[in-house]
């Protein structure tokens, strides 16, 4: 007889199942959580209380430590959260760049004022953050980024114009990439912390061929910055930014892969099932396009589970690689792939852009495959992706 396998995390498991139905309002399954894409408007009561509740346990950031806001759990403890919030529907409610990016990236780089100061925010989803790193010069080749921070004693003063600042009209706080010596280009280069309260920023919003908004132009003229917002050494920004780059990279291929950022959300199957039919066999009725769907739902989930693995070792504080950039490109891809599909089955109707003729989800995802052509840019081009692929990982020439 077989001995009963031992859960060596039964107790957490069940003290987090607990927790979750105190707090966790079932009404809120299968909602999204924080977006960057849309305008924070007044949230419903039990999202402000769902929020809340996440932040004082530092449970939207379960593997930060206590002392600045975390949950303090283990790698394997926050995989048992998740597990647990997987199991009901239920989502994080704290994100945005400022967690996702800034966080991890403070906690290896910043001060411990720093981290003290602007992570227990971030935990609690208090302050939203902008990035501050694209110029209307320098998108692929960021290094040449022209923004200048002069010391004049007690603070930098900050001018320039940065673009494609996403979230940049509703964010609170800048982290920015800005140069501080123009005799050399990476070395030239530091991170800076901006207020997009102060005086001198100017935002304006560009508007997208979805017909929306998320991006901006950002104007900075005489810009006070503080000495203490100088994260890392002077002149090692590059260093900082290369790191804070493999964090986005891997939020930038779930997200598209995912595709509830850009309302591409259900499944081509299903989608199929509904707009063409099924056969007499009960298979999708178009021969072609059911090969395609089953192509796709293969890469689809295989990136998913090396997305996961890629998840747990990120919670073990090993950190992103260089191998983002190999998911980054094909997380967007893939997304690219599915939002292509959907539209494509929905026929006429994949057309709409306004009017009765279609409804919300069939225009939500034409504009959500319009909006997902972007994903192969921003973040890091795709060539630039295969360049760092082939220098870092494959460790070819440069020539």
């Amino acid at each position: 007889m077989n001995a009963p396998v031992l859960d060596e995390f039964r107790a957490f498991r069940a003290e987090a199942r607990a927790w979750l139905a105190t707090h966790f309002v079932p009404s809120l399954k299968g909602k999204s959580g924080w977006s960057l894409h849309e305008a924070p408007g007044e949230p419903e009561p039990d999202v402000v209380a769902w929020t809340r509740a996440m932040g004082e346990r530092g449970w939207g950031t379960p593997i930060w430590p206590k002392a600045y806001g975390g949950g303090g759990l283990t790698a394997a403890e926050a995989r048992v959260l998740q597990k647990e919030m997987d199991r009901i529907g239920a989502w994080n409610p704290i994100g945005g760049l400022g967690k996702d990016l800034l966080g991890p990236t403070l906690l290896e780089y910043g001060t411990e004022a720093q981290k003290q100061e602007h992570l227990p925010p971030l935990a609690r989803q208090e302050v939203n953050w902008c990035q501050g790193f694209s110029e209307p010069g320098s998108g692929s080749d960021l290094a040449s980024l022209q923004t200048r921070a002069i010391d004049v004693g007690d603070h930098f003063l900050v001018n320039g114009q940065k673009v494609w600042t996403s979230g940049g009209q509703w964010a609170d706080m800048c982290f920015c990439l800005v140069r501080t010596d123009t005799s050399r280009k990476h070395e030239g280069i530091s991170f800076v912390l901006i207020d997009m309260r102060d005086p001198g920023v100017e935002v304006r919003p560009i508007r997208l061929i979805a017909g929306e908004s998320p991006f901006c132009e950002t104007f900075f003229t005489d810009v006070k910055v503080p000495k203490a917002n100088l994260v890392g050494p002077l002149n090692g920004g590059w260093t900082i930014a290369k790191r804070l780059l493999q964090y986005e990279r891997s939020g930038d291929s779930s997200a598209a892969l995912g595709g509830g950022v850009f309302g591409i959300n259900g499944s081509p199957a299903e989608l199929a099932v509904t707009r063409i039919g099924r056969d007499d066999k009960g298979r999708i009725e178009d021969l072609d396009l059911r090969g395609r769907i089953s192509r796709h739902e293969m890469d689809h989930r295989a990136f998913q589970l090396t997305m996961q693995r890629m998840m747990a070792e990120a919670r073990s504080y090993q950190g992103p690689s260089a191998a983002t950039s190999i998911l980054k490109n094909a997380g967007t891809q893939i997304g690219q792939d599915r939002a292509e599909l959907m539209v494509e089955i929905m026929g006429f109707q994949g057309l709409g852009w306004a009017g009765d003729a279609f409804d919300d989800a069939e225009l939500a995802k034409v504009r959500g495959w319009l909006a997902g052509k972007a994903t192969t840019i921003f973040g890091g081009s795709f060539e630039v992706q295969n360049n760092i692929v082939s220098k870092r990982i494959l460790g070819l020439p440069d020539r």
